[in-house]
């Protein structure tokens, strides 16, 4: 397995954000979370990324126990995300933010910071064409539209060096053509062998794409499955309907 969270808990005050959640993530497999607002989908995200930390659980990344290693040391062991909300720096270009995202080590980027600029060029011009982004790579993250920013913060998640790729809601608030482009960029990385965790709210995206779903409600995980299984569980029904 490349990822396995067990017993996961995370309370903010009385709230149950993440209710003693355990899933697994295989190689080479998109495994896909779904469930309504409010359900702990991001929260999970952001424990696994270390962005908050778990009140109790394990994670075990690649075999190893995270343990309570921060966020930066997770990136450096290879789980790459993109965000809900995309970040970018405004005033750096495309290239700026791939240099980064390429980056490996401390010095690199350092050296990147301040001029010595290692040639990632042709890296970046792959990435950039694999997800049909055709900007110049001297365009300012400020002069992109919301789509082609969703596009940059992906091929970013990319470029970076890792082993899991995990993606919070890639499509949402894009164009249904931008959509259907994202989807094949989605199944063009499994097919490169990429391990994806998701999240997605749009069920049409996650029923052609997911090799597993995993769904979730008020903190707990309340039914998984291939997609087909998934369709027609009564309580996801209930979960999203209220039936």
């Amino acid at each position: 397995m490349m990822l396995e969270v067990k017993n996961l808990k995370k309370h903010f005050g009385g709230i149950k954000a993440i209710d003693g959640c355990s899933f697994s993530v295989p190689r080479g497999k998109i495994i896909a979370i779904i469930g309504p607002n409010g359900s702990g989908k991001s929260t999970t995200f952001n424990v696994i990324s270390h962005l908050l930390e778990k009140d109790s659980g394990k994670i075990i990344f690649d075999g190893n126990d995270l343990g309570d290693v921060d966020d930066f040391t997770i990136a450096r062991r290879g789980v790459s995300r993109t965000f809900q909300h995309v970040r970018l720096f405004k005033n750096l270009t495309i290239k700026d933010h791939m240099e980064i995202a390429l980056c490996q080590d401390d010095e690199s980027l350092f050296k990147n910071i301040f001029g010595v600029k290692d040639d990632f060029t042709k890296k970046i011009e792959e990435i950039l064409d694999f997800v049909g982004l055709h900007k110049s790579l001297k365009t300012y993250g400020s002069d992109l539209s919301y789509g082609q920013r969703k596009l940059l913060d992906l091929a970013m998640a990319i470029a970076k060096p890792h082993q899991l790729l995990m993606l919070d809601e890639p499509v949402a608030g894009v164009n249904p053509k931008l959509r259907v482009g994202i989807k094949n960029i989605v199944k063009g990385l499994r097919t490169n062998g990429e391990t994806i965790l998701l999240i997605e709210h749009d069920m049409n995206f996650v029923m052609d794409l997911a090799d597993w779903i995993i769904v979730m409600d008020y903190g707990k995980i309340i039914a998984e499955g291939k997609p087909n299984a998934i369709q027609n569980n009564k309580k996801v029904l209930e979960a999203y309907l209220g039936e």
